[in-house]
């Protein structure tokens, strides 16, 4: 049995333009787009329909697991709370973020990410969830037992994107110590011995275990064709590495050279919506108003706060960027990064993941989600 669909005198983005017309959804691919209204169909009232945002990096899911330190969510409920905010956010294809690698003190026990993501398939499996929803594993190469963590989704499919990371002190997001001092002295309230000692250990860790770590999951990713995501990177060292592992995004940069490099190597630069917003890094780091300004900024993530992947473009097209452009970067650029060609633009014969918007001014209101031509929102 045909289901359609029909949406008039919407806005519709385009990846080069903005139709005012018609959008014909048919048994959950865009069948027809056409301009001028329709004299059938639901009226969208002139709000403008983009195509269902998608999400590489959220930490989001782990915040409604563990919303407390020391407390654990029944897994299921964490997963249908997380899956109502994304989709009300736009996001209809979401990567949620499994820790792997554990040092003690953070992150998580061996087999606790594996029973997440039996839950998260369970779940869609059981039509709980509105979004559709992949794994991205955030590996933290530093620690002994990522390796171990890892081992555990050898044979998962839902894993369609690995990110390599370090955050020892010194490295990366934290190359100087004062926002490191915040991160894990002050709110852990250690001393300046336990400070000293807690540094000293994860940069043992870190020249021990990172490379020879990322070295064997880069090799594993590669033969499952898995893309890989480098990490705060911060040097054109950084950079050149990440070539050699044949990574295609490169999450978080934390210098403007790192960003150029990344960029002009053919890889996708994501930086955090939240910063967008914020106008700033809540790390100290770039600011990623200024590598659009560049030129260099190709990908956005919610990160922290689903609604910013929404909110965060609308602000870079009030700053002077074609809006079309501004949408490529949550929907379009990250669909075509990790290989979903089927998605994150709207194209006939592509997925009817649909978003109705109203911006009047200031921040933008979701008012309908379709994901595969099927209202969700």
């Amino acid at each position: 049995m045909t289901r359609e669909t029909v949406l008039s005198n919407a806005r519709i983005v385009l990846e080069d333009r903005i139709l005012d017309g018609t959008l014909v959804l048919r048994d959950g691919l865009v069948a027809d787009i056409s301009e001028g209204p329709s004299a059938t169909g639901e009226d969208m009232e002139g709000d403008y329909l983009l195509p269902g945002l998608v999400e590489l990096h959220t930490d989001h899911l782990e915040a409604h697991y563990s919303p407390r330190p020391g407390v654990r969510w029944e897994k299921t409920a964490a997963i249908q709370s997380h899956d109502a905010q994304v989709v009300t956010s736009g996001i209809t294809t979401v990567f949620d973020c499994l820790r792997m690698g554990s040092d003690g003190e953070s992150g998580f026990e061996k087999g606790e990410m594996r029973a997440m993501a039996d839950a998260i398939a369970g779940a869609q499996n059981e039509d709980r969830l509105r979004a559709e929803h992949l794994i991205h594993l955030r590996c933290e190469v530093s620690t002994d037992n990522v390796l171990d963590h890892y081992e555990e989704f050898e044979d998962d499919p839902l894993v369609r994107l690995v990110s390599l990371m370090d955050h020892a002190p010194g490295q990366r997001q934290f190359q100087t110590l004062d926002q490191y001092i915040l991160y894990h002295k002050k709110k852990r309230g250690l001393t300046d011995e336990e400070f000293d000692a807690f540094c000293k250990r994860q940069q043992d860790l870190s020249a021990r275990y990172a490379k020879p770590h990322r070295d064997a999951i880069a090799a594993s990713c590669a033969a499952r064709s898995i893309s890989i995501a480098s990490h705060d990177d911060a040097t054109l060292d950084h950079v050149e590495e990440a070539i050699g592992y044949g990574i295609r995004l490169a999450e978080f940069p934390t210098s403007i050279a790192a960003a150029k490099a990344s960029h002009g190597a053919g890889m996708s630069v994501l930086m955090g919506a939240p910063n967008v917003v914020r106008g700033r890094s809540h790390s100290g780091n770039i600011a990623a108003r200024d590598l659009a300004g560049l030129g260099v900024l190709d990908v956005l993530s919610s990160d922290y706060v689903p609604f910013s992947l929404m909110h965060a473009p609308f602000i870079l097209a009030d700053e002077g960027m074609d809006l079309p452009k501004a949408i490529a970067m949550v929907s379009t650029t990250p669909a075509r990064t990790v290989g979903l060609d089927d998605r994150g633009a709207i194209a006939k014969g592509l997925r009817a993941d649909i978003v109705r918007v109203r911006r009047p001014s200031g921040v933008p209101v979701v008012r309908s989600v379709w994901r595969q031509g099927r209202r969700v929102a």
